[in-house]
Order: structure tokens, then C-alpha cells, then sequence
């Protein structure tokens, strides 16, 4: 449902334990699945992020190609590339 919130336990060895995360869009009939960080221990502020998946030939073969696109805030102490760089690890762990 829109606005739920789930609190996930992270396990993956990044530099955080936390995330808190909020539902902002499901669109089942496009594919779309928007998420927003709203809490946790991972220095992310103001995340936010729409994935759509789209069919897609492989080879010939069919199959799957996963859009994500994101917003964050760079934290201070960070680089661009830094925050970059954790957030497409995030994104991984959740692919």
C-alpha cells in the first residue's frame, strides 16, 4: 500500500545497519516502484528512487531490463562518486 513503511536490517558488510523506507509508488500494470528513504543509520538523506522493468531480447533470448534511477543528497566528508558508488551497492543487495 502507498506510504507503508518497512524497516530493513542490513546485512550486506556496507557501512550501515539500518534503513527505514517508505512506498511512494506501485503501479503493477507499468511496472513501476518508487521508494523513498526516510530513516536509518546509511548517511543517505533525501533518497529517493523510481524502478521500472521492461521486457526486453537478450540474444534473441527474452528477458528482463531493470531501469533504476535515483536522487540523494551527497553527504558531508563524501564525494559525488563515494555516494555513488554506495548507493549502486544498495541498489545490487536489493536486485
Amino acid at each position: 500500500e502507498i506510504g507503508s513503511v518497512r524497516e530493513v536490517n542490513v546485512k550486506t558488510g556496507l557501512p550501515a545497519t539500518t534503513s527505514t523506507e517508505r512506498l511512494e509508488l506501485l503501479d503493477d500494470d507499468e511496472h513501476i516502484l518508487s521508494v523513498k528513504f526516510v530513516g536509518g543509520d546509511h548517511r543517505l538523506r533525501n533518497y529517493s528512487s523510481i524502478v521500472t522493468v521492461h521486457p526486453e531480447s537478450i540474444d534473441g533470448r527474452p528477458g528482463t531490463l531493470v531501469i533504476e534511477s535515483f536522487v540523494v543528497d551527497v553527504p558531508d566528508g563524501n564525494t559525488k562518486d563515494e555516494t555513488c558508488y554506495f548507493v549502486e551497492a544498495v541498489i545490487k543487495c536489493n536486485l
